[in-house]
Parts: structure tokens; C-alpha cells; sequence
């Protein structure tokens, strides 16, 4: 299979136009999660103040939306994720990476609008509404995330493969950014339109115009890109690999790689029957059950870590940002916008940039540990003095520790999470394999936005937040989370194995004579050529099987199909 023209034109193509068309094309998903991701919480903030000021409670509390609602509100499009990565991850290996494509985007564009015309405008209806289509805009993103990594992966070549797919994942810096803009020109608007009837103790009608406005927006970049997926051809490797279909995939490569037909098509239209086990068999676990451990518990060890962020929000807004009980509604989520632009800007977009120039330098490996490690010693550093010095000074030093956790997550397990999976399994494989590894990363994502949302109260009852409930204190739940990061750290060291510099088609293959460890094999650089010389598979460059002469590819063939031959005897035994 490694030894195919079409698929080793496209492992040493240079960079092409096709390819920077294909980023973009493929990013328009990540761009559309961060988005919604970010506005999110200024429109809950718009929200509170519409739906919720009436309350009849404590003064402080009025136009604040109550912290159950809010994690409901945040779990449910975080469990659209989960189910729509495993459905499109499976569906993406059963009828290919372009039949399902488009209609992931589909979802997402009409949710973000569905989420808009959110139903009727009483507090419950908006809620049960908003939730739903939440959902679905969850499913549609989650459908995105593995088909988007898989089809980069097998169009970019071997040298520059993770920069590529890192420049994907890192559209979500632009959807961020976009997030800010938009709630902010749109709150400055809307702020000087209703001027005249707009008080800090009394919100406009227009302001439920406002939010809908922020979430429909978000349809427009994915709708731009509708047209161009639909026009992409299917990846020559599922063509070819899963497919069987040789002649197309040379055909459709034809056009992309903008080179003569005769250069990649074969003598004969012959493909290498695939093995035929399934996922759920024991060859299967045999085989890459290392590899989806690996990238599943990665995965979700960042996730619940990342999206803990939120911990810090309400700690930062009030210190920051102006009193919200002195702006109005507009002036508040302007504020909030504004405040994670600037954390965009001078951490979590730098961090993803960061990973595109070295992750082909480095590897994905190195990367990943050094990001788990940073993100640990920033958790311990805010968490053990928590309550005698950070708790009563935001200054310069909180501020950096929590931008290096936002750095050091994108320029680390964050980004590496994404792209690990979309190189390690078999094409019959891949996405649904991704979408396993970020479907158990999304439930995770749950227990670090809701689950230590909760856990981190204080557990003095006096200083508990309106509508908690007590829980650990925040000095505990930080010290947990930098001992998850820590634990990323030692599994990437032991399970991992580096995907740098080498054809899709190699990092398929399994080698079980090697007694060394994926991370010693990254930092000592061993070489591997072939199955003969017993070395793990995770050190950072082999030589390509498409560059061998025909000969060495045909003996390492024969060799690699002995070995399997063998094996399978030995497990019928």
C-alpha cells in the first residue's frame, strides 16, 4: 500500500495552492467551535439582564443567570460534541470523508441560526430553545472536528503534515477573534441606537435582537465554505485503501497535485487487500489499542485542564472589567468580549502559531509533554497560595500564570490531541478513531466546566457563591488539575509514539520486538528502516517506503505481511 504512486506523489508534493485552499476549507469547523464557544458567554450575559432581572432576590444577584442554568447550558452543546464526534467519526470510514463533509457544515450553519430564532421570549421557553439547538450545534461541530483533521492529514504531505493540520486547528484563534469583534461592534450599535431608554437597572427590548444576532452570525464563514466542500474530491487514500478504487483516486489526484496522470498511475490496478478485522476485535485492540489509548486519555486529561478555565472567569471579570451593576447591558458584554480578545491575542492565538512553526521541527511528542508540564507548574502556582495571595491580588504575576496555561495548552496537548489521532490509524480507521479519542476529550470537557465549576466553592458555607452548593476550595481543585497535567505528561512519555516525518502508511505499522519506550525513542533519535532492526516506531524519521528502490519496497512488503501471517496464527492458536 505504502508503495503506490498517487500516494507517494502526495507524501513529497511540494506546497501548493491546493493545499493553503484545503486549510481553509477544512478550518471553517474549528473557526465556527471557537466561535460559538466565546460568545457564548457575553450572550448569557445579555441574556441574564433580559431574562432575568426581575428576579425577586438579593440585589446583587438580579441579571444573573442562575449557575445551573449555565451549566446546562454549556454541558449540552458539549454533549452534541460527544455523539456528533462518534457518528461522523464512524460515518467518515463508512462512506467517506466528502459524503459526509458537507453535511456536518449544514448542521452547524442552521443550528447557529436556529440558535437565533431561539422559540418565543419567555425566560423558560428561550432556555429550552437555546439548549436545543445548542445541541445540534454541538453534534454538527463534533462531526466536523475528525473529518476535518482526517482529510487534511491525507492530503498534506509527510514533511510539513503537522504544520498543516495545526494551521486547521488554529482557525479557532480566528473564530475567537471574530467572536470579540462582532459582540462588540454590534454592542457599541445597539448602545447608541437605544441610548435615550437604555439604564444600568433597565435593558431594552432591542438587546433581545442583540444576542440573537451574535449566535446567527456565526453561520456565515461555515455557509462561505459550503460550496468548496462540496466541490473537494475524496481523499485518494480512502479511494484507493478503502475503496479499492485506484483509478479514480490517481484521477482525482490528477487536478489536485497538478501533475501528468502517467507520474502516478500504476502498471497494473492492483491495491493490497486490507485486514479484515473491525474495530471492536481483538486484532484491532492488539494492534493500535496503545495508540487509542494514548490519544483518548491525552485527549481528556488537556480537556478537563482547558476548559477549567473558566474557574478563573469570574475571579478576572471582577477585578478587571467595570462594575456590572454600574453599565448597561451592552456595556457589560462589550467588556467581556473585549477582555477575551486580549486574552486571544497575547496567549491563546500565539500558542497555536506557535505549534504550526514547531511541530514539524520537534515532533508531537516533545510538544505535548512540554505543554502538560507547563500547564501543571501554572495550576500549582495559582492553587497553593490561592487563598493567601492570588484570591486578593490580580496584578501582573496571576495575570501571566493564566495566560501561560492558555499558551502552553495551545502550544501543546490542545493542538497535538487534534492532529495525533488523524496520523496514527489505518485509513479504514482514522476518523473513527479520532472521533473516539475527541468524543472521550469532550467528556472531559464537561467534568472541567461543570464538574470542578462546582467542586471549586469554598467549603466555608458563608463564602459559598449564590446558587453553589459547598464544595472543596479552589487551592484543591487547582492542585487536582495540575496533578492531571502531570499524569498527561507521564502517558504521553509512556504511550505515545511520534508521528514526525514519516508517510501515513508507516505509522500503521506496529512493531512489537522493540522493548523502548515511545519517549525514549523521540529524544534519542533511533533509526528505523525497516521491521528487521526491532526499534519502536516512535522515533522521528524513517526512511519512506516510497523512496526505496522497488526491491526494498517489495521485501519490506513480504516481510511486514510474514510478520502479520505469523501473528494471526499465533492468536487462532
Amino acid at each position: 500500500m505504502a508503495g503506490l504512486k498517487v500516494l507517494s506523489a502526495l507524501d513529497l508534493a511540494k506546497t501548493q495552492l491546493y493545499h493553503f485552499k484545503a486549510i481553509i476549507i477544512a478550518g471553517m469547523g474549528l473557526f465556527t467551535d471557537a466561535y460559538d464557544l466565546f460568545c457564548i458567554t457575553p450572550v448569557m450575559k445579555l441574556i441574564g439582564r433580559i431574562y432575568y432581572e426581575d428576579q425577586d432576590i438579593d440585589e446583587s444577584q438580579r441579571g444573573k443567570i442562575p449557575p445551573s442554568v449555565v451549566s446546562i447550558t454549556v454541558a449540552t452543546a458539549l454533549i452534541g460534541t460527544v455523539f456528533g464526534k462518534l457518528v461522523f467519526g464512524y460515518c467518515g470510514d463508512k462512506f467517506g470523508r466528502k459524503r459526509v463533509y458537507g453535511f456536518a457544515l449544514l448542521i452547524m450553519i442552521f443550528s447557529s441560526i436556529g440558535c437565533g430564532f431561539s422559540i418565543c421570549r419567555t425566560r423558560k421557553c428561550v432556555i429550552t430553545s437555546l439548549c436545543f439547538f445548542r445541541f445540534m450545534l454541538g453534534f454538527g461541530i463534533g462531526g466536523d472536528y475528525p473529518i476535518s483533521a482526517t482529510i487534511m492529514s491525507e492530503f498534506a504531505n509527510k514533511a510539513t503534515r503537522g504544520s498543516f493540520i495545526a494551521t486547521v486547528f488554529s482557525m479557532q484563534g480566528f473564530g475567537i477573534l471574530t467572536s470579540s469583534a462582532v459582540t462588540m461592534i454590534l454592542c457599541v450599535i445597539f448602545n447608541h441606537a437605544s441610548e435615550s431608554k437604555n439604564t444600568v437597572t433597565r435593558t431594552p427590548d432591542e438587546a433581545d435582537l442583540l444576542w440573537r444576532l451574535i449566535l446567527m452570525f456565526g453561520a456565515i464563514p461555515a455557509a462561505m465554505t459550503f460550496y468548496w466542500r462540496m466541490m473537494m474530491p475524496e481523499t485518494a487514500r480512502y479511494t484507493a485503501l478503502v475503496e479499492q478504487n485506484l483509478r479514480q483516486a490517481v484521477k482525482d489526484m490528477e487536478g489536485v497535485l497538478d501533475i501528468p496522470m502517467t507520474d502516478i498511475t500504476e502498471e497494473h490496478d492492483f491495491v493490497p487487500m486490507p485486514q479484515t478485522y473491525g474495530i471492536f476485535s481483538s486484532e484491532f485492540f492488539w494492534r493500535h489499542g496503545q495508540d487509542l489509548f494514548a490519544c483518548a486519555s491525552s485527549w481528556f486529561l488537556v480537556d478537563v485542564v482547558f476548559y477549567s478555565s473558566n474557574l478563573f472567569q469570574s475571579h478576572v471579570y471582577h477585578d478587571l472589567l467595570r462594575d456590572p451593576h454600574k453599565v448597561n447591558a451592552y456595556q457589560q458584554a462589550y467588556d467581556v468580549a473585549k477582555l477575551q480578545a486580549i486574552i486571544a491575542v497575547c496567549s491563546t492565538i500565539p500558542g497555536y502559531w506557535a505549534t504550526v512553526f514547531f511541530i514539524d521541527r520537534i515532533g508531537r511528542v516533545k510538544i505535548q509533554m512540554l505543554g502538560f508540564l507547563v500547564m501543571g507548574i501554572c495550576m500549582f502556582a495559582i492553587g497553593i497560595p490561592y487563598y493567601h495571595y492570588w484570591h486578593d491580588h490580580t496584578n501582573a504575576g496571576f495575570l501571566i500564570l493564566y495566560g501561560l496555561t492558555f499558551f502552553f495548552s495551545n502550544f501543546g496537548p490542545n493542538t497535538t490531541t487534534f492532529i495525533i489521532p488523524a496520523e496514527l490509524f489505518p485509513a479504514r480507521f482514522r476518523s473513527t478513531c479520532h472521533g473516539i479519542s475527541g468524543a472521550i476529550g469532550k467528556i472531559g470537557a464537561i467534568i472541567g466546566s461543570v464538574g470542578f465549576l462546582w467542586a471549586s466553592q469554598s467549603q466555608n458555607e458563608k463564602d459559598v457563591d449564590k446558587g453553589y452548593q459547598k464544595g472543596i476550595g479552589m487551592t484543591n481543585v487547582l492542585v487536582i488539575l495540575g496533578g492531571i497535567s502531570l499524569l498527561g505528561m507521564v502517558l504521553t512519555y509512556f504511550f505515545t509514539r511520534e508521528t514526525m516525518g514519516r508517510s501515513l502508511e508507516e505509522n500503521e505499522v506496529e512493531y512489537e520486538a522493540s522493548n523502548q519506550t515511545s519517549f525514549m525513542a523521540c529524544f534519542t533519535g533511533a533509526e528505523q528502516s525497516s521491521p528487521e532492526h526491532h526499534h519502536h516506531p516512535s522515533s522521528h524519521v524513517r526512511p519512506s517506503i516510497s523512496s526505496t528502490t522497488s526491491s526494498s519496497t517489495s521485501n519490506s512488503t513480504v516481510a511486514i505481511d510474514q510478520r502479520r501471517s505469523s501473528t494471526s496464527a499465533s492468536i487462532l492458536a
